[in-house]
């Protein structure tokens, strides 16, 4: 069957998730990807005219706030969508703060616990067959893009994203804006 990599979205205020189920390695531009397709097939309905985007993401891993390409990634997001992206992150150690773990991808480990993830068509379904008493709703699709692995982002690149800093924990806390800085 190959791999199966979750990437979720959850909106606080509706209740209502977007997983993205990769098939190739969990990189900062799958994540942005995910990120991409839940605006475009969910977000961008709900909150027509948006002004901004706002995501909280853990302190590791593909969205980690150390990484670069997440940061490249997400400008490259950020033009697409023509709107600043907010981003706070969780200080590290703190991510089971994250409401999608405990709002979300619980409900989904629930669901599957003891059922064979013989394929993807049925992660898929079983994901989006998800709900709880409160009403969740969850959305899945398979990502079959490719995300190698090992892409290095030169200190130009980085320069060239158009980031600026919260005051509060500026490594943490940073606003990607939509258009490009001059290099």
């Amino acid at each position: 069957m190959g791999k199966a990599i979750p990437y979720g979205v959850y909106d606080l205020s509706e209740n209502e998730g977007w997983v993205s189920v990769g098939i190739d390695h969990d990189t900062a531009r799958f994540a942005a990807e995910a990120i991409h397709r839940w605006w475009e097939k969910m977000g961008s309905k709900r909150y027509r005219g948006a002004k901004e985007l706002l995501i909280t993401a853990d302190g590791g891993g593909s969205n980690s706030s150390r990484c670069r390409l997440w940061k490249l990634a997400l400008h490259d997001l950020a033009i697409q969508l023509g709107i600043p992206i907010q981003v706070c992150h969780f200080p590290p150690g703190t991510s089971k703060w994250n409401k999608i773990e405990h709002r979300m991808f619980c409900h989904i480990t629930q669901n599957w616990r003891g059922r064979p993830l013989v394929s993807h068509e049925v992660i898929i379904n079983l994901i989006a067959s998800t709900t709880t008493r409160t009403g969740l709703k969850i959305h899945a699709e398979l990502d079959n893009g490719h995300y190698p692995t090992g892409i290095k982002v030169s200190d130009e690149e980085l320069a060239a994203v158009n980031l600026k800093r919260a005051d509060f924990h500026g490594d943490w806390n940073y606003a990607i804006l939509p258009r490009q800085t001059k290099t």
